[in-house]
């Protein structure tokens, strides 16, 4: 890991040396976390998958909060998708989940139980062929298959244009108001193959609250 992080940054320090003076003190091992699925049968992507659609929108507390209670229903095992599609809606409305992500994780289990995406088969998979499987379960938009790809698969060549905290901090070490995705492109483009270092440093810049967001989806 630490070779392949000298490469990274040396990438950086070549093409974009803005963000390579932030990313140096950037502790990369804390947000990738790779490890093997314990199982072979795709339950572990499914149930970082709903994680990430319980995480939308919310703060770095509420998450936290809201995925223990959600877990709590599971006897803090792994998710059960045959469990999850019996529980009541109330049920799950209850640990804090809005009413449209109590449909959206029951749409994932089914998912999964129906087969229409072979969760176990996704590590695969290119980043393109997993977002087109993916974003097909209603609820699942392109910033849940960004976080997933990043955090759950460790692809590292990703960047969401859609994530408040990557243009807030874009904005705040590029010194450019309410950039344009056109502006973002010109400078993210230059960080292929590996923007997903560079995303992790955008978050870092941006603001303690945003890091506490993601951490919680990591655990």
């Amino acid at each position: 890991m630490i070779k392949k992080l000298q490469k990274v940054k040396d990438h950086f320090k070549k093409v974009d040396p803005i963000i390579y003076k932030a990313m140096r003190d950037v502790n990369f091992d804390k947000w990738l976390k790779r490890q093997k699925p314990k199982t072979s049968d795709g339950s572990e992507y499914f149930e970082r998958l709903c994680r990430e659609i319980i995480g939308q929108q919310l703060s770095g507390k509420a998450v936290g909060a809201i995925i223990e209670r959600f877990e709590q229903l599971f006897n803090n095992k792994l998710i059960d998708p045959h469990k999850l599609v019996r529980i009541h809606d109330k049920t799950l409305r209850n640990v804090g989940m809005s009413w449209s992500k109590v449909q959206y994780v029951k749409n994932i289990a089914k998912a999964y139980l129906n087969n229409t995406v072979q969760f176990d088969k996704l590590h695969k998979l290119s980043d393109e062929e997993i977002t087109s499987q993916l974003t097909a379960i209603k609820g699942v938009g392109n910033w849940t298959v960004e976080m997933f790809l990043m955090f759950t698969l460790g692809r590292e060549d990703v960047f969401s244009y859609g994530d408040l905290g990557l243009r807030k901090g874009f904005a705040k070490l590029y010194k450019i108001d309410n950039p344009t995705k056109v502006e973002v492109e010109k400078v993210t483009d230059k960080w292929k193959p590996y923007r997903t270092y560079g995303s992790i440093t955008l978050w870092e810049t941006a603001d303690a609250k945003v890091v506490e967001a993601n951490k919680n989806l990591r655990k």
